[in-house]
Protein backbone atom coordinates (compact mmCIF):
# COMPACT_ATOMS: atom_id res chain seq x y z
CA UNK A 1 0.00 0.00 0.00
CA UNK A 2 2.81 2.78 0.82
CA UNK A 3 4.55 1.59 -2.45
CA UNK A 4 1.44 1.57 -4.36
CA UNK A 5 0.63 5.56 -2.48
CA UNK A 6 4.11 6.80 -2.53
CA UNK A 7 6.08 5.11 -5.52
CA UNK A 8 5.65 8.80 -7.61
CA UNK A 9 7.44 10.31 -4.93
CA UNK A 10 10.22 7.97 -4.81
CA UNK A 11 10.87 8.43 -7.96
CA UNK A 12 10.08 11.71 -8.71
CA UNK A 13 12.56 12.36 -5.31
CA UNK A 14 15.57 9.90 -7.09
CA UNK A 15 15.30 11.91 -10.30
CA UNK A 16 15.21 15.47 -8.74
CA UNK A 17 18.34 14.33 -6.62
CA UNK A 18 20.08 13.01 -9.96
CA UNK A 19 19.55 15.77 -11.74
CA UNK A 20 20.47 18.10 -9.10
CA UNK A 21 23.32 16.33 -8.76
CA UNK A 22 23.87 16.82 -12.91
CA UNK A 23 23.08 20.62 -12.66
CA UNK A 24 25.32 21.80 -9.20
CA UNK A 25 27.38 18.74 -7.72
CA UNK A 26 26.50 17.49 -4.49
CA UNK A 27 26.63 20.99 -3.13
CA UNK A 28 23.07 21.18 -4.93
CA UNK A 29 22.06 17.49 -4.07
CA UNK A 30 21.95 19.16 -0.78
CA UNK A 31 20.17 21.91 -1.37
CA UNK A 32 17.33 20.37 -3.00
CA UNK A 33 16.82 17.45 -0.06
CA UNK A 34 16.99 20.60 2.17
CA UNK A 35 14.02 22.51 0.39
CA UNK A 36 12.83 18.94 0.11
CA UNK A 37 12.13 18.37 4.22
CA UNK A 38 11.21 22.12 4.14
CA UNK A 39 8.29 21.56 2.20
CA UNK A 40 7.12 18.72 3.41
CA UNK A 41 7.35 20.21 6.79
CA UNK A 42 5.48 23.29 5.50
CA UNK A 43 2.74 21.45 3.85
CA UNK A 44 2.29 18.60 6.37
CA UNK A 45 -0.96 20.03 7.63
CA UNK A 46 -2.31 21.10 4.08
CA UNK A 47 -2.17 17.22 3.66
CA UNK A 48 -4.16 16.83 6.14
CA UNK A 49 -6.96 19.28 5.00
CA UNK A 50 -7.16 17.81 1.51
CA UNK A 51 -7.43 14.59 2.86
CA UNK A 52 -11.18 15.80 4.51
CA UNK A 53 -12.38 17.08 0.52
CA UNK A 54 -10.56 14.39 -0.79
CA UNK A 55 -12.57 11.68 0.70
CA UNK A 56 -15.66 12.88 -1.16
CA UNK A 57 -13.99 12.13 -3.94
CA UNK A 58 -14.23 8.66 -6.12
CA UNK A 59 -10.86 7.18 -7.44
CA UNK A 60 -10.59 8.72 -10.48
CA UNK A 61 -10.54 12.52 -9.21
CA UNK A 62 -8.26 10.82 -6.70
CA UNK A 63 -6.11 10.16 -9.62
CA UNK A 64 -6.18 13.56 -11.40
CA UNK A 65 -5.49 14.78 -8.03
CA UNK A 66 -1.96 13.12 -8.44
CA UNK A 67 -1.55 13.85 -11.92
CA UNK A 68 -3.10 16.91 -13.12
CA UNK A 69 -2.91 18.03 -9.55
CA UNK A 70 0.44 17.87 -9.28
CA UNK A 71 1.94 19.13 -12.55
CA UNK A 72 0.10 22.41 -11.67
CA UNK A 73 1.13 22.32 -8.06
CA UNK A 74 5.25 21.33 -9.46
CA UNK A 75 5.22 23.29 -12.60
CA UNK A 76 2.54 25.77 -11.71
CA UNK A 77 3.45 27.11 -8.38
CA UNK A 78 6.44 26.30 -7.48
CA UNK A 79 8.42 27.43 -10.97
CA UNK A 80 6.07 29.19 -12.96
CA UNK A 81 4.50 31.74 -10.58
CA UNK A 82 7.46 33.17 -9.06
CA UNK A 83 8.07 34.20 -12.71
CA UNK A 84 4.64 35.56 -12.97
CA UNK A 85 5.40 37.73 -9.89
CA UNK A 86 8.42 38.95 -11.40
CA UNK A 87 6.82 39.60 -14.70
CA UNK A 88 4.05 41.62 -13.26
CA UNK A 89 5.78 43.09 -10.26
CA UNK A 90 8.34 44.57 -12.97
CA UNK A 91 6.69 45.02 -15.96
CA UNK A 92 9.00 42.27 -17.72
CA UNK A 93 7.13 39.92 -20.68
CA UNK A 94 7.61 36.25 -19.27
CA UNK A 95 10.53 35.63 -21.72
CA UNK A 96 13.10 38.56 -19.91
CA UNK A 97 11.56 37.19 -16.48
CA UNK A 98 12.52 33.51 -17.13
CA UNK A 99 16.25 34.90 -18.38
CA UNK A 100 16.44 37.41 -15.10
CA UNK A 101 15.35 34.19 -12.97
CA UNK A 102 18.23 31.68 -14.65
CA UNK A 103 20.85 34.76 -15.48
CA UNK A 104 20.08 37.56 -12.65
CA UNK A 105 19.09 34.95 -9.44
CA UNK A 106 19.67 38.11 -6.76
CA UNK A 107 17.57 40.68 -8.91
CA UNK A 108 15.03 37.96 -9.26
CA UNK A 109 14.88 37.43 -5.67
CA UNK A 110 15.10 40.75 -4.70
CA UNK A 111 11.96 41.62 -6.93
CA UNK A 112 10.27 38.49 -5.56
CA UNK A 113 10.78 39.71 -1.91
CA UNK A 114 9.66 42.99 -2.89
CA UNK A 115 6.09 41.41 -3.91
CA UNK A 116 5.68 38.96 -0.72
CA UNK A 117 3.20 41.71 0.62
CA UNK A 118 0.60 41.08 -2.10
CA UNK A 119 1.70 37.29 -2.19
CA UNK A 120 0.98 37.35 2.04
CA UNK A 121 -1.95 39.21 2.24
CA UNK A 122 -3.80 36.92 -0.67
CA UNK A 123 -3.08 33.79 0.66
CA UNK A 124 -3.05 35.17 4.45
CA UNK A 125 -6.98 35.88 3.90
CA UNK A 126 -7.54 32.48 1.86
CA UNK A 127 -6.10 30.51 4.89
CA UNK A 128 -7.54 32.82 7.04
CA UNK A 129 -10.77 31.96 5.71
CA UNK A 130 -11.02 28.47 5.72
CA UNK A 131 -9.55 28.72 9.54
CA UNK A 132 -12.29 31.17 11.19
CA UNK A 133 -15.59 28.51 9.07
CA UNK A 134 -13.94 25.49 10.24
CA UNK A 135 -13.79 27.05 14.03
CA UNK A 136 -17.41 28.70 13.97
CA UNK A 137 -18.89 25.91 12.82
CA UNK A 138 -20.70 23.66 15.11
CA UNK A 139 -18.92 20.00 15.37
CA UNK A 140 -20.68 16.73 16.91
CA UNK A 141 -16.66 16.40 17.95
CA UNK A 142 -14.56 19.10 19.37
CA UNK A 143 -10.83 18.72 20.37
CA UNK A 144 -9.89 22.34 22.46
CA UNK A 145 -13.88 21.90 23.80
CA UNK A 146 -13.66 25.15 26.00
CA UNK A 147 -12.77 27.10 22.51
CA UNK A 148 -14.56 25.53 20.45
CA UNK A 149 -18.04 25.54 22.29
CA UNK A 150 -18.39 28.98 23.13
CA UNK A 151 -17.18 30.00 19.09
CA UNK A 152 -19.37 27.43 17.34
CA UNK A 153 -22.16 29.78 19.60
CA UNK A 154 -20.81 32.62 17.64
CA UNK A 155 -20.71 31.11 14.30
CA UNK A 156 -24.78 31.37 14.30
CA UNK A 157 -24.39 34.74 13.53
CA UNK A 158 -24.10 35.16 9.68
CA UNK A 159 -21.32 36.30 7.93
CA UNK A 160 -18.95 36.55 11.11
CA UNK A 161 -15.79 35.10 9.72
CA UNK A 162 -16.12 37.18 6.35
CA UNK A 163 -16.62 40.22 8.83
CA UNK A 164 -13.73 39.43 11.15
CA UNK A 165 -11.57 38.36 8.03
CA UNK A 166 -12.01 42.14 6.71
CA UNK A 167 -11.12 43.92 9.92
CA UNK A 168 -7.76 41.90 10.61
CA UNK A 169 -7.03 43.05 6.87
CA UNK A 170 -8.36 46.14 7.30
CA UNK A 171 -5.91 46.46 10.55
CA UNK A 172 -2.75 44.68 8.62
CA UNK A 173 -3.19 47.32 5.89
CA UNK A 174 -3.17 50.02 7.96
CA UNK A 175 -0.48 49.34 9.95
CA UNK A 176 1.56 48.83 7.21
CA UNK A 177 0.36 52.11 5.86
CA UNK A 178 1.29 53.97 9.28
CA UNK A 179 4.83 52.72 8.63
CA UNK A 180 5.36 54.44 5.12
CA UNK A 181 7.61 56.79 6.92
CA UNK A 182 10.48 54.59 7.59
CA UNK A 183 9.88 52.32 4.25
CA UNK A 184 9.79 53.53 1.23
CA UNK A 185 6.58 53.12 -0.70
CA UNK A 186 4.84 51.25 1.70
CA UNK A 187 2.08 53.68 1.04
CA UNK A 188 1.40 52.39 -2.25
CA UNK A 189 2.47 48.86 -1.15
CA UNK A 190 -0.93 49.41 2.00
CA UNK A 191 -3.09 49.84 -1.18
CA UNK A 192 -1.92 46.61 -2.64
CA UNK A 193 -2.15 44.42 0.28
CA UNK A 194 -5.47 45.94 0.75
CA UNK A 195 -6.81 45.03 -3.14
CA UNK A 196 -4.96 41.36 -2.82
CA UNK A 197 -6.34 40.71 0.64
CA UNK A 198 -9.86 41.35 -0.54
CA UNK A 199 -8.52 39.23 -3.50
CA UNK A 200 -8.28 36.06 -1.58
CA UNK A 201 -11.14 36.64 0.17
CA UNK A 202 -13.26 36.68 -3.02
CA UNK A 203 -11.40 33.66 -4.34
CA UNK A 204 -12.06 31.73 -1.13
CA UNK A 205 -16.15 32.73 -1.24
CA UNK A 206 -16.52 31.92 -5.00
CA UNK A 207 -14.29 28.37 -5.09
CA UNK A 208 -15.82 27.38 -1.85
CA UNK A 209 -18.91 28.72 -2.69
CA UNK A 210 -19.18 26.37 -5.74
CA UNK A 211 -17.54 24.03 -4.50
CA UNK A 212 -19.95 23.42 -1.84
CA UNK A 213 -23.22 24.49 -3.54
CA UNK A 214 -22.35 21.61 -6.04
CA UNK A 215 -22.13 19.46 -3.26
CA UNK A 216 -25.00 19.80 -1.43
CA UNK A 217 -26.87 19.32 -4.96
CA UNK A 218 -25.19 15.77 -5.90
CA UNK A 219 -26.30 14.98 -1.40
CA UNK A 220 -29.97 15.96 -2.13
CA UNK A 221 -30.19 14.54 -5.41
CA UNK A 222 -28.55 11.47 -4.66
CA UNK A 223 -31.38 9.16 -4.09
CA UNK A 224 -33.22 10.85 -6.71
CA UNK A 225 -30.84 10.22 -9.61
CA UNK A 226 -30.37 6.37 -8.46
CA UNK A 227 -34.25 5.96 -9.14
CA UNK A 228 -33.96 8.06 -12.36
CA UNK A 229 -31.51 5.74 -13.46
CA UNK A 230 -33.16 1.96 -12.27
CA UNK A 231 -36.22 3.37 -14.15
CA UNK A 232 -34.14 4.77 -17.58
CA UNK A 233 -32.63 0.77 -17.37
CA UNK A 234 -35.55 -0.52 -17.39
CA UNK A 235 -36.56 1.20 -20.42
CA UNK A 236 -33.58 0.36 -22.16
CA UNK A 237 -32.05 4.15 -21.69
CA UNK A 238 -29.76 4.29 -19.02
CA UNK A 239 -28.59 7.17 -17.33
CA UNK A 240 -26.17 8.05 -14.92
CA UNK A 241 -25.55 11.40 -12.29
CA UNK A 242 -21.92 12.12 -13.71
CA UNK A 243 -22.51 14.97 -14.65
CA UNK A 244 -23.47 16.03 -11.91
CA UNK A 245 -20.88 14.44 -9.46
CA UNK A 246 -18.54 15.84 -12.34
CA UNK A 247 -19.34 19.55 -11.53
CA UNK A 248 -18.85 18.67 -7.74
CA UNK A 249 -15.95 17.16 -8.19
CA UNK A 250 -14.43 19.66 -10.81
CA UNK A 251 -15.38 22.36 -8.30
CA UNK A 252 -13.91 20.57 -5.20
CA UNK A 253 -10.75 19.57 -7.22
CA UNK A 254 -10.25 23.66 -7.83
CA UNK A 255 -10.83 24.59 -4.19
CA UNK A 256 -7.91 21.95 -3.72
CA UNK A 257 -5.61 23.18 -6.26
CA UNK A 258 -6.13 27.28 -4.82
CA UNK A 259 -6.02 25.61 -1.28
CA UNK A 260 -2.02 24.08 -2.52
CA UNK A 261 -1.22 27.52 -3.85
CA UNK A 262 -2.17 29.27 -0.81
CA UNK A 263 -0.12 26.79 1.15
CA UNK A 264 2.95 27.24 -1.27
CA UNK A 265 3.08 30.84 -0.36
CA UNK A 266 5.38 30.62 2.49
CA UNK A 267 7.33 28.01 0.88
CA UNK A 268 8.37 29.14 -2.27
CA UNK A 269 8.88 32.88 -0.18
CA UNK A 270 11.18 30.51 2.54
CA UNK A 271 13.02 29.06 -0.15
CA UNK A 272 14.93 32.44 -1.02
CA UNK A 273 16.45 31.73 2.48
CA UNK A 274 18.20 28.86 1.21
CA UNK A 275 18.72 29.37 -2.52
CA UNK A 276 17.67 31.87 -5.54
CA UNK A 277 18.48 29.64 -7.91
CA UNK A 278 15.21 29.00 -10.03
CA UNK A 279 16.18 25.59 -11.04
CA UNK A 280 17.03 23.87 -6.96
CA UNK A 281 13.92 25.64 -6.60
CA UNK A 282 11.28 24.16 -8.53
CA UNK A 283 13.53 20.51 -7.98
CA UNK A 284 12.93 20.70 -4.06
CA UNK A 285 9.76 22.28 -3.68
CA UNK A 286 8.28 19.84 -6.73
CA UNK A 287 10.00 16.73 -4.51
CA UNK A 288 7.90 17.83 -1.36
CA UNK A 289 5.08 18.62 -3.28
CA UNK A 290 5.10 15.13 -4.26
CA UNK A 291 5.24 13.36 -1.03
CA UNK A 292 2.50 16.08 0.45
CA UNK A 293 0.13 14.98 -2.42
CA UNK A 294 0.97 10.89 -1.96
CA UNK A 295 0.60 12.03 1.78
CA UNK A 296 -3.25 13.08 1.18
CA UNK A 297 -3.96 10.07 -0.86
CA UNK A 298 -2.68 7.52 1.81
CA UNK A 299 -4.59 9.47 4.68
CA UNK A 300 -7.92 8.96 2.38
CA UNK A 301 -7.62 5.29 1.32
CA UNK A 302 -6.07 4.66 4.71
CA UNK A 303 -9.56 6.30 6.34
CA UNK A 304 -6.49 7.79 9.21
CA UNK A 305 -8.71 10.90 9.31
CA UNK A 306 -11.82 8.20 10.60
CA UNK A 307 -9.29 6.73 13.17
CA UNK A 308 -7.98 9.55 14.39
CA UNK A 309 -10.51 12.50 14.75
CA UNK A 310 -9.00 15.47 15.70
CA UNK A 311 -6.10 15.24 12.99
CA UNK A 312 -8.37 18.13 11.28
CA UNK A 313 -8.61 20.02 13.91
CA UNK A 314 -5.39 20.55 14.45
CA UNK A 315 -4.67 20.86 10.59
CA UNK A 316 -7.03 23.60 10.53
CA UNK A 317 -5.42 25.48 13.66
CA UNK A 318 -1.96 25.01 12.08
CA UNK A 319 -3.75 26.77 8.75
CA UNK A 320 -4.75 29.35 11.33
CA UNK A 321 -0.98 30.21 12.67
CA UNK A 322 0.18 30.22 9.20
CA UNK A 323 -2.52 32.80 7.80
CA UNK A 324 -1.24 34.99 11.04
CA UNK A 325 2.00 34.49 10.10
CA UNK A 326 2.01 35.39 6.35
CA UNK A 327 -0.31 38.36 7.42
CA UNK A 328 2.80 38.98 10.07
CA UNK A 329 5.18 38.34 7.58
CA UNK A 330 4.18 41.80 5.57
CA UNK A 331 5.65 43.54 7.66
CA UNK A 332 7.99 41.40 9.94
CA UNK A 333 10.26 38.45 9.02
CA UNK A 334 9.55 35.28 10.70
CA UNK A 335 12.02 32.23 10.43
CA UNK A 336 11.01 29.31 8.00
CA UNK A 337 11.82 26.51 11.21
CA UNK A 338 9.05 28.26 13.45
CA UNK A 339 6.41 28.39 10.71
CA UNK A 340 7.07 24.52 9.76
CA UNK A 341 7.17 23.80 13.59
CA UNK A 342 4.37 25.29 14.91
CA UNK A 343 2.12 23.06 12.20
CA UNK A 344 4.15 20.27 12.57
CA UNK A 345 3.42 20.95 16.92
CA UNK A 346 -0.42 21.42 16.38
CA UNK A 347 -0.59 18.20 14.49
CA UNK A 348 1.75 15.79 16.37
CA UNK A 349 -0.30 17.01 19.72
CA UNK A 350 -3.70 16.81 17.92
CA UNK A 351 -2.88 13.17 17.01
CA UNK A 352 -1.89 12.23 20.29
CA UNK A 353 -5.24 13.41 21.13
CA UNK A 354 -6.74 11.29 19.08
CA UNK A 355 -4.80 8.49 20.43
CA UNK A 356 -5.80 8.75 24.07
CA UNK A 357 -9.30 9.12 23.18
CA UNK A 358 -9.10 6.07 21.20
CA UNK A 359 -7.70 4.39 24.04
CA UNK A 360 -10.49 5.61 26.56
CA UNK A 361 -13.33 4.45 24.23
CA UNK A 362 -11.52 0.71 23.92
CA UNK A 363 -11.48 0.84 27.68
CA UNK A 364 -14.69 2.32 28.13
CA UNK A 365 -16.27 -0.30 25.44
CA UNK A 366 -13.93 -3.44 28.01
CA UNK A 367 -15.61 -2.25 30.91
CA UNK A 368 -19.08 -2.05 29.30
CA UNK A 369 -18.97 -5.99 27.86
CA UNK A 370 -17.20 -7.39 30.56
CA UNK A 371 -20.27 -5.46 32.84
CA UNK A 372 -22.54 -7.44 30.36
CA UNK A 373 -21.05 -10.78 30.79
CA UNK A 374 -21.44 -10.09 34.43
CA UNK A 375 -24.70 -9.26 34.56
CA UNK A 376 -25.41 -13.09 32.00
CA UNK A 377 -23.73 -14.99 33.96
CA UNK A 378 -25.73 -13.69 37.55
CA UNK A 379 -28.96 -13.86 35.20
CA UNK A 380 -27.92 -17.77 34.20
Amino acid sequence: MVLKTFGWSFAVTALGLVAAVLFGGWTAFGIVLILSILEISLSFDNAVVNAGILKKMNAFWQRIFLTVGILIAVFGMRLIFPVVIVAVSASLGPIEAVDLALNSPDRYEELVTDAHPAIAAFGGMFLLMIFLDFIFEDRDIKWLGWIERPLAKLGKVDMLSVCIALIVLLGTALTFAQNAHLHAGSANKAETVLLSGVAGLITYLVVGGLSGFFENRLEESEERDHEHEEEAKREGKPVSAVALAGKAAFFMFLYLEVLDASFSFDGVIGAFAITNDIVLMALGLGIGAMYVRSLTVYLVREGTLDDYVYLEHGAHYAIGALAAILLITIQYEINEIITGLIGVVLIAWSFWSSVRRNRELAAAEGKADTSDKAEISSGV
